[in-house]
């Protein structure tokens, strides 16, 4: 007699079910990891610990390490890797895209993001900053409190990293309505989600090798625009399903453009 496990079908290693489940839970772990509690919990945390253990860790790392290893790079890495997440360059870049994509789709839903992104940036990054008063590398005072904007202006406001957080949160946005409001192929939108995830840790590696920030500078700006970034889309994704279901499909969620749901964060001074 044959076995009744060599006579039931196998269902194949790779097979397209697998890869689903695969897919789902990875996005269902993604997800999780960029919860808006999730994300602000470790800003919490970070915050905490830079205002008082790792204070001697950002004494420590905070060395112009550039200007040690290789001055010649100084200018190329001051006036061009660190302009890519700068307002002048992230901003503009989002606006072209919501004006197009708003013009496409007739809507004004991608501007009003945009301008609640720039607002999410300014009030709350830029609020941050001024109410934590940390002061720049230069002063070799890490503490919180002991600057502030109206003492030192720029250099009185280092945390969170203002480009660190606009690399997660203007970048993210700008793939964020090309998923959600365009016909993006998900494989496009994932190599713009990689392009996102380079630009961050360009402006976070330029900061630290140049001595602009604390270490935990710019861990907490990329923590703050990830968050950020995340309520807002959680917020253009609920305002979505209430209109959808306002137009006569009661309970039902708006159906999700298949690129879209590649990105699950439902991620020097000056403003920096």
């Amino acid at each position: 007699m044959v076995a009744d496990s060599e006579m039931s079908p196998r269902t194949p290693i790779d097979s397209p079910l697998e890869r689903h489940l695969t897919r789902a839970r990875s996005v269902t772990w993604i997800g999780r990891l960029t919860s808006p509690w999730t994300l602000a919990i470790s800003l919490l945390a970070v915050i905490l610990l830079a205002g008082g253990p790792l204070q001697q860790l950002d004494l420590f790392l905070a060395k112009m390490w550039l200007y040690r290893i290789n001055p010649d790079l100084i200018w190329f890495a001051q006036n061009v890797l660190d302009r890519i997440a700068s307002n002048a360059v992230c901003l503009p870049a989002l606006a072209v895209v919501a004006i197009v994509l708003a013009r496409r789709r007739r809507s004004w839903r991608p501007i009003v993001f945009t301008l609640l992104t720039e607002a999410a940036f300014l009030i709350g990054v830029g609020g941050m900053k001024v109410f934590l008063a940390r002061g720049v590398t230069y002063d070799r005072d890490p503490r919180f409190f002991q600057a502030g904007f109206f003492e030192k202006g720029s250099e009185g406001i280092s945390f969170p990293s203002g480009h660190a957080a606009e690399a997660v949160l203007i970048y993210g946005a700008v793939v964020y309505l090309i998923a959600r409001y365009s016909s993006a192929s998900p494989r496009l939108v994932r190599l713009l989600c990689w392009g996102v995830g380079a630009i961050t840790v360009n402006s976070v590696v330029v900061s630290f090798m140049l001595g602009w920030h604390w270490a935990s500078d710019l861990v907490g700006g990329v923590l703050a625009g990830g968050l950020f970034l995340r309520l807002l889309i959680d917020g253009d994704e609920r305002s979505r399903a209430r209109r959808d279901d306002g137009d006569g499909a009661p309970g039902r969620a708006a159906p999700r453009n298949r690129a879209s749901s590649v990105i699950e964060v439902h991620p020097h001074r000056h403003l920096h």
